[in-house]
C-alpha cells in the first residue's frame, strides 16, 4: 500500500469507529447511520460523485442507485415472510398453537417453558419482526410469570426462541443469497450447523435458570391488551401451516418466495376463513408495515456493500481484510468465538449492518462464501439473543419489567458457547 493509501485506510477506519459508537449509544440510528457511513467511505476513498465514463464506479451511480437495489431480493423474501406472518396471525392459527402448548404443559414450569420456546421457535421460523414477538410475548408471558416463573425466565425464553426462529425463517435466508451469491440450498444444508447448538444452549439455559431463580410472582396484571382479534377456531391440521415454507425450502429445494407463497395458499385452504381475499391483501398491506423499519435497514446495507465494494474502496480495505483473515481450522474457530460480541451494538459482525460488508471483503480477501455465510450464521446467535440494541430485546425487557442489561450478562456466555460450537463443527465442514 502507498502512503495515500494507508492515510485513506485511517480515515475509513477513523469513520467507522466514529459510526459504530454513534449506534452504539444510540446517537444515531443504524438506518441512517449505514448509508452516511457508505457516502464517507466513499469520499474518504477517491470515489467520485459523477462520471461521463459509464464504467467508472460512482458515488451517485454505483453506491446510490445501485446500492439502494443491491438487495431487493432480501427485501421481497421479508415482505413475503411479513405477509406470511400476518396470515398466520389473522387466521387464528399462531393464538391456536400457544394454547395448544398451554394446554398440553399444565402446572408444570420447566414443561411450560419449553413447550413455549418450542412451540414459539416454530411460530417466529415462519414469521419475524416486532409484531409477531409482541404477538406471541404478550400471549405467553403472562402466562408463564402466573406458573410462578421468573421474569427474566419468560424473557429469554421468547428471545432464544426469536434465535432459534430467525435461522430456520427462510425469509431471512436471501440477505446471504444476495450478498455473497449463495444458493438457498446451500444455506439450508448448514443451517443445523448453527441452530442445532442453540437449541440445546437455549434448553439448558431454561432449565438452569428455572432451577437457579427459583419462583417468580403467582399473579401478574397484563399491561395492555393482547393485540389481535378474539380467538378463533381453526382445524388441527392447520396447525403445521408454519412449516410448510421451511418444508418446502429444506425438503424440496424450493426457492424463498414462491414457498412462502405456497405456505400462505395451503394456511387459507386448511382454515378457509369467511374472507380470504380480505386477509390475503390486508395481510400483505399490514406485513409491509410491520417490516418497513427492516426494509429501510436493508436499503442501507446495500448501499454501505456497493461502497466497499467498489474498486476504490476495496483497494483501501482489503489488505486490512487480508492481514487479519482466520486461514486454518483454529484460526476460524477463535477468530469469530472470540469477536462474537462484535454482533452486538450494531457492531462489523452483525449481518443487520456492518457485517454484510465485512463478510462480503472476507469473501473477496479469498475466504469461500460458504465460510464467511457459516461465520456470520453463527455469530447471529449472539446478536438475536443478546443484543440490547434489537427492538424484541426493548420491548420483551420493557414487558417483563427487567433490566435489558442483565439480559445481556446473563446470556452472553451461553450464546457465546453456542457460537463456539457451531464454528467448530463448521470448521470440519468449510476447510
Amino acid at each position: 500500500m502507498t502512503t495515500a493509501m494507508w492515510f485513506q485506510a485511517i480515515g475509513i477506519l477513523l469513520v467507522f469507529l466514529v459510526f459504530v459508537g454513534l449506534m452504539m449509544t444510540r446517537k444515531l440510528p443504524s438506518i441512517l447511520a449505514l448509508p452516511c457511513m457508505a457516502i464517507l467511505f466513499a469520499i474518504i476513498a477517491g470515489v467520485p460523485l459523477l462520471s461521463s465514463n459509464p464504467e467508472t464506479a460512482t458515488i451517485a451511480k454505483t453506491i446510490l442507485a445501485g446500492g439502494s437495489m443491491k438487495l431487493s431480493g432480501a427485501i421481497a423474501g421479508l415482505i413475503f415472510g411479513a405477509w406470511f406472518g400476518q396470515i398466520l396471525n389473522k387466521v387464528g392459527i399462531t393464538k391456536s398453537i400457544i394454547r395448544k402448548a398451554a394446554e398440553l404443559a399444565g402446572d408444570k414450569p420447566v414443561l411450560i417453558a419449553i413447550l413455549f420456546f418450542i412451540t414459539a421457535s416454530i411460530i417466529f421460523s415462519a414469521a419475524g419482526g416486532l409484531g409477531m414477538v409482541i404477538l406471541v410475548g404478550t400471549i405467553v408471558i403472562p402466562i408463564m410469570l402466573t406458573a410462578s416463573i421468573s421474569q427474566f425466565v419468560a424473557s429469554i425464553v421468547v428471545l432464544l426462541a426469536v434465535g432459534v426462529g430467525s435461522l430456520f425463517n427462510v425469509s431471512n435466508w436471501a440477505v446471504y443469497v444476495d450478498v455473497l451469491g449463495l444458493s438457498v440450498d446451500q444455506i439450508a444444508n448448514y443451517t443445523l450447523v448453527v441452530a442445532s447448538p442453540l437449541i440445546v444452549i437455549a434448553l439448558a439455559m431454561i432449565v438452569f435458570y428455572i432451577r437457579k431463580d427459583g419462583k417468580g410472582r403467582k399473579a401478574w396484571a397484563m399491561p395492555a391488551a393482547t393485540p389481535g382479534g378474539g380467538d378463533k377456531k381453526v382445524p388441527a391440521i392447520a396447525l403445521i401451516s408454519p412449516l410448510v415454507p421451511v418444508l418446502l425450502v429444506f425438503i424440496f429445494k424450493i426457492d424463498i418466495v414462491p414457498a412462502v407463497i405456497a405456505g400462505a395458499l395451503v394456511t387459507i385452504l386448511l382454515t378457509w376463513p369467511k374472507r380470504p381475499i380480505h386477509i390475503l391483501s390486508s395481510a400483505l398491506v399490514e406485513g409491509i408495515q410491520d417490516v418497513a423499519g427492516a426494509m429501510g435497514l436493508m436499503i442501507g446495507i446495500g448501499i454501505l456493500l456497493s461502497s466497499v465494494m467498489s474498486p476504490q474502496v476495496s483497494a483501501v480495505i482489503s489488505p486490512l481484510i487480508e492481514s487479519v483473515l482466520p486461514n486454518t481450522p483454529l484460526m476460524f474457530i477463535l477468530f469469530f468465538t472470540i469477536l462474537s460480541p462484535l454482533a452486538i451494538y450494531r457492531g462489523p459482525l452483525n449481518v443487520w449492518g456492518l457485517g454484510s460488508g465485512i463478510a462480503a471483503l472476507f469473501v473477496s480477501a479469498g475466504m469461500t462464501p460458504v465460510a464467511a455465510m457459516l461465520a456470520l450464521r453463527a455469530v447471529s446467535n449472539v446478536q438475536s439473543v443478546s443484543d440490547p440494541t434489537n427492538s424484541h430485546n426493548v420491548w420483551v425487557a420493557d414487558f417483563t419489567k427487567s433490566d435489558i442489561n442483565e439480559i445481556l450478562k446473563k446470556t452472553l456466555p451461553w450464546t457465546m458457547v453456542s457460537v463456539l460450537i457451531a464454528v467448530i463443527i463448521g470448521s470440519f465442514m468449510v476447510f
